[in-house]
């Protein structure tokens, strides 16, 4: 027998509903169907919404307390973007997520100029069938991104619940995301210069915070820029690891996000006169002292290809355990053998 082209879901509405249908699906769904509001906007529009037998199309639509709506899931739909087969770095995986650790180059999803060969298109091919659907398509929930050049830690649900739930943890900022960086100069409370700059404070442990506002740049829409209003609340906090040179002209820096914005720690960085090596939007490429450093850690430090961040460490609860789960990710050969060159302070 051929399957069922969809599913149905009953739906009682509960005391009490809101005057618009539309709104007492949002509040009565539930929650372990995983079905964001705008989902449930697209199937009443789509006439999936059923009561007594007739299809309600209306999200305005009054209903009463005790009602039967019966909801039509479609089985989720194949993505025209290609699966392809690309070697993941795998760090962990069940049926509900999938936590990998990217490389620096691989674009996370298909975009103008980047239409395949993404991170996107390799898990397509890797997860194949276990994908259950996001949103009622068979693909990988991209919660959250780094940068194409920024090596590192991403997890991707393979789950209409796991993606609302890891959404929904990113959004309340209680994901742990740490980087490792390699900036210009040495952050440090006594910098007389840091005191000067906006939105600059230290805290315990001589640890930077830099606290702005994130929006694109007015002439380059490539770029974020640090504002003052209009923008986009965003927090970094980042401390000294190691310095490099005599005096230090490089540190390795832990870099960690109360908010999770384009660009952030690089642009936040930037604005506070420590940009990160390797950095083409933001400034990272500048003349080095060969007296600090020595000829051969100049050279190779201005041949770097990247920005030199790599995403280290990722926590997050697991959306169907409960459970607190984080890992760690080795910095890459590339970052690597640029920090084994360069003379310790």
């Amino acid at each position: 027998m051929a399957e069922a082209p969809f599913t149905e879901l009953q739906v009682v509405i509960a005391a009490d509903p809101p005057a618009r249908l539309d709104k007492a699906l949002a509040r009565d769904v539930p929650e372990e169907a995983a079905l964001s509001r705008s989902r449930l906007a697209r199937m009443i529009a789509e006439g999936c919404v059923w009561r007594a037998g007739r299809v309600l199309d209306d999200p305005r639509a009054k209903v009463a307390e005790g009602e039967v709506l019966v909801l039509r899931l479609e089985a989720a739909a194949e993505v025209e973007t290609v699966a392809q087969e690309i070697a993941l770095d795998v760090i962990y995986e069940d049926d509900a997520l999938i936590v990998v650790n990217k490389p620096a180059g691989m674009v996370v999803h298909p975009a103008p100029g980047s239409p395949d060969r993404t991170l996107v298109n390799a898990l397509l091919h890797h997860c194949a069938d276990s994908l259950s659907g996001i949103g009622g398509e068979k693909r990988p929930g991209i919660v959250h991104r780094i940068d194409k050049d920024t090596s590192g830690l991403l997890v991707v649900a393979k789950s209409d619940h796991a993606h609302h739930h890891l959404a929904a943890q990113f959004e309340r900022h209680s994901v742990m995301r740490r980087y490792l960086a390699l900036a210009h100069g040495l952050p440090d409370a006594g910098d007389p210069r840091l005191r000067g700059v906006r939105g600059a404070s230290f805290e315990a442990g001589n640890i930077l915070k830099l606290t702005s506002q994130l929006a694109r740049h007015k002439t380059d829409r490539q770029k974020q820029a640090v504002v003052w209003s209009n923008g986009r609340h965003a927090v970094t906090r980042a401390r000294v690891l190691e310095a490099f040179g005599t005096p230090p002209a490089l540190s390795l820096l832990e870099c960690w996000l109360e908010t999770g914005r384009t660009h952030q720690i690089r642009v936040h960085l930037a604005h506070a006169g420590h940009g990160l090596v390797g950095d083409p939007v933001y400034g990272g490429r500048r003349k080095l002292s060969e007296a600090a450093l020595g000829a051969q850690a100049v050279a190779a430090v201005a041949a770097f290809p990247r920005q030199a961040l790599h995403a280290e460490t990722l926590g997050f609860e697991h959306p169907d355990t409960g459970e607190m789960l984080e890992f760690h990710a080795p910095l890459p050969e590339d970052m690597q053998n640029l920090i084994d060159i360069l003379p310790r302070a």
